[in-house]
């Protein structure tokens, strides 16, 4: 049962990255791209924890952009290619906001999905290395920023506020654009936008080994 429980959860990763993907891609929220059905449907209709990652994922963008931002060394945003940054949002978010999922196991699912649709032969390396950096410092009882809602923090209205600046940040360059891997859709039709999977990957294990190494 636990087995099974895993893999709908991986697989719920897997349409909530090519959801957060095609909303980077087209400039819509993905929420709204998530019930107009404008997704690769191989995988079934979208599950209950499919869109709890995608509309968490949207409410608390500029916190996860705040705390990736502070976590990548050298490397903002910006200048992440979209399909690393798509799959950093839902790993932060796991970690940061779904108390039931252990953090080993948030960070083991982003590298899996970094290794079968990631922009570049080091995107598991970089996932690895920038989630695992979270890790520590949640494990250390740090908190590089108060979350949303919180007594001491901001509430959800400031980080609704501050996600128009993270998304003037985040937009992506042109070039990053052009090497998407976009499939065009045929005259008439909505503009369809997939992700390639090098191959596809299922978490089989049962350990959930935590991978902090950078």
């Amino acid at each position: 049962m636990a087995s099974n429980k895993r893999h709908e959860r991986t697989r719920a990763r897997r349409m909530a990255l090519q959801v957060l993907y095609t909303g980077a891609i087209t400039g819509e929220s993905p929420t709204a791209v998530a019930e107009s059905g404008r997704y690769l449907d191989e995988d079934g209709e979208l599950s209950d924890y499919a869109l709890m990652l995608i509309r968490g994922c949207e409410a608390h963008r500029a916190y996860l952009t705040r705390q990736l931002n502070a976590t990548a060394e050298n490397w903002s945003v910006s200048r992440m290619p979209i399909v690393d940054l798509a799959i950093l949002r839902i790993g932060a978010y796991e970690m940061l906001f779904v108390d039931e999922v252990p953090n080993s196991v948030a960070i083991n699912e982003a590298v899996e999905l970094a290794k079968a649709y990631g922009a570049e032969d080091e995107s598991p390396r970089f996932v690895n290395g920038v989630l695992g950096k979270i890790a520590r410092s949640i494990d250390a009882g740090e908190s590089l920023f108060p979350k949303p809602g919180s007594a001491s923090g901001p509430g959800e209205a400031a980080d609704e506020a501050a996600s128009a600046d993270s998304a003037a940040e985040e937009a992506p360059a042109a070039e990053d654009v052009a090497a998407a891997p976009v499939e065009p859709a045929p005259e008439g039709d909505a503009t369809e936008v997939t992700i390639k999977a090098a191959d596809e990957r299922l978490v089989e294990d049962d350990e959930e080994a935590a991978v902090y190494e950078s």
